[in-house]
């Protein structure tokens, strides 16, 4: 998968559970189910009674709590976890999560999702106030907005401060008394709550965690909602009525597990109907189809199904490169893609090979992919990408920040074609992507954000602004500023106007 492969990555996953005798144990779990969100960092905080105990650590979940002895003193019968892929602050122990703060007035534990458009504007506006951070992750930046808030009630002094922070973000706090789930007015990342045999409530960023957990559903997290799980249950608030479904469309394509639900969409699903569309929209003649391993293997079934044609494993994934400590030679590092993938010579030699993956972001490693092909003896490559192409950046919690990272805002499909060496190359239309997914919700792209594809951004940019407009080429700057886009937003972005003003 191009976009694993590539080095992009979602930022963070979250998992809590409140009622269960074996609270730490269970988010233990929950978050190996999640393990695919963040492999940079782990951390669980218990709660005992009101007391918080926490540990956290660098690497996989497995390497922060490699035995039973590193989850004993997490005792108590709630706890919060997140796995982290940084998209904000550096890799250091003090960006792992969840944040536990200890007040005089009880402590918190704080995890999140996301990214924020507003950080640096409101950092600068706390440190000036007196504000000190720990971090330099926007995670903290919640916390400095909680305490600062005249209300004396803290879920109003919440409500207030997720009026004051933009972009995309799922939180979970932990009070003494308390669990809470909180979304963006977008809904940009997924966030859902389940309900264990015995009673118990467990929130979670997909619903796979539920699953492994034996949780049962009981409803995702709307935009701009607040979900509060204590002792005698839950109950579901609003913080703003400013909202509008967007939900990231690259959980779908790529971040979330195939077997994850999604606002009642099956992920697996998705990923089959959008190859079954490519291949009605970019038909070819071939004589197998192969998905690039892992997320792009859905999307090749539904492609093969559609054009009658044999779904080969031509293209094996090497699952551990990730994790040696071993660096490859120079020699080696040239190679690349060789690290990651091998293709299979007994099944592609002499074929007519359509290759299906979900996304081309610099297109280095599609340039190699159709290589190791062709020095496997395919006759011919023919790429089919089921998304359509990377073209803009993305500000609410995934690393592609900058233009120049994405070979699609630079050229066209033709160029891409022979920049790869395929024999030929086409992309999955952005109609296609949205009815494949079908949310079918009363919003714009029926409830998903496709800013990456378009250029049509759900929210104000902020303190992005600056770098936004300077990564266009004049005729995307002329296109945008003529457009207002399906959210009536005036382009450029980032008028720096405030989510509770919107």
């Amino acid at each position: 998968m191009s976009l694993e492969l590539e080095g992009i990555h979602e930022e963070c996953g979250i998992f809590g559970v409140w009622g269960h005798p074996d609270a730490a144990r269970l988010t233990y779990f929950g978050l190996h189910a999640l393990q695919h969100r963040g492999q940079e960092g782990a951390g669980i905080v218990s709660n005992d009674q009101g007391h918080l105990i926490g540990r956290r650590g660098l690497g996989l979940l497995t390497q922060v709590f490699p035995d039973e002895s590193s989850l004993t003193p997490l005792t108590g019968d709630r706890a919060i976890g997140h796995v982290r892929y940084a998209t904000t602050g550096s890799g250091s122990i003090e960006n792992i999560q969840p944040f536990v703060f200890r007040f005089h007035d009880g402590d918190i534990a704080l995890a999140h999702n996301g990214n924020l458009t507003n950080c640096d504007s409101l950092k600068g506006e706390l440190e000036d106030q007196g504000a000190i951070f720990h971090s330099n992750s926007d995670t903290e930046v919640l916390m400095h907005l909680i305490r600062r808030s005249p209300e004396k009630d803290f879920m109003a002094a919440l409500k207030q401060a997720l009026r004051q922070v933009h972009g995309g973000f799922a939180y979970l706090l932990m009070t003494e008394d308390a669990m809470i789930g909180a979304m963006d007015p977008n809904g940009f990342r997924p966030l859902s709550l389940g309900q264990l045999p015995g009673g118990a409530y467990v929130l979670a960023s997909e619903t796979c965690a539920l699953d492994l957990v034996g949780a049962t559903l009981v409803r995702d997290i709307g935009p701009g909602e607040i979900v509060r799980v204590d002792d005698s249950g839950y109950s579901i608030e609003r913080y703003t009525d400013q909202t509008c479904l967007s939900i990231c469309s690259m959980e779908f394509i790529y971040f979330a597990r195939p077997d994850s639900n999604i606002y009642g969409v099956n992920v697996h699903s998705a990923r089959k109907r959008m190859g079954a569309r490519l291949a009605r929209e970019a038909p070819v003649d071939a004589d197998m189809v192969i998905g690039v391993p892992n997320s792009s293997l859905s999307a090749a079934s539904g492609y093969a199904e559609a054009a009658g044609l044999p779904n080969e494993m031509g293209l094996i994934k090497n699952q551990y490169v990730a994790r040696t400590f071993i660096q490859p030679s120079q020699a080696m590092r040239e190679q690349g893609v060789r690290m990651k993938l091998a293709a299979v010579r007994g099944v592609v030699a002499g074929k007519r090979v359509v290759v299906i993956d979900d996304s081309i972001v610099r297109g280095t490693t599609s340039r190699r992919i159709v290589r190791l092909l062709r020095e496997a003896g395919a006759s011919e490559v023919h790429m089919r990408i089921a998304s359509p192409p990377l073209r803009y950046p993305c500000y609410y919690g995934i690393d592609i920040q900058r233009t120049s990272e994405l070979i699609a805002a630079k050229k066209s499909v033709e160029q891409i074609r022979e920049a790869i060496g395929a024999d030929s190359l086409a992309y999955l239309s952005l109609d296609g992507l949205v009815d494949s997914i079908g949310l079918g919700r009363d919003a714009p792209y029926q409830g998903l954000c496709v800013a990456y594809f378009n250029g049509d951004y759900p929210t104000r940019l902020d303190d992005y602004e600056q770098g936004f407009l300077a990564s266009l080429t004049p005729e995307d700057r002329t296109r945008l500023e003529a457009s207002k886009g399906s959210y009536g937003l005036d382009m450029p972005a980032g008028s720096g106007q405030k989510i509770n003003e919107r």
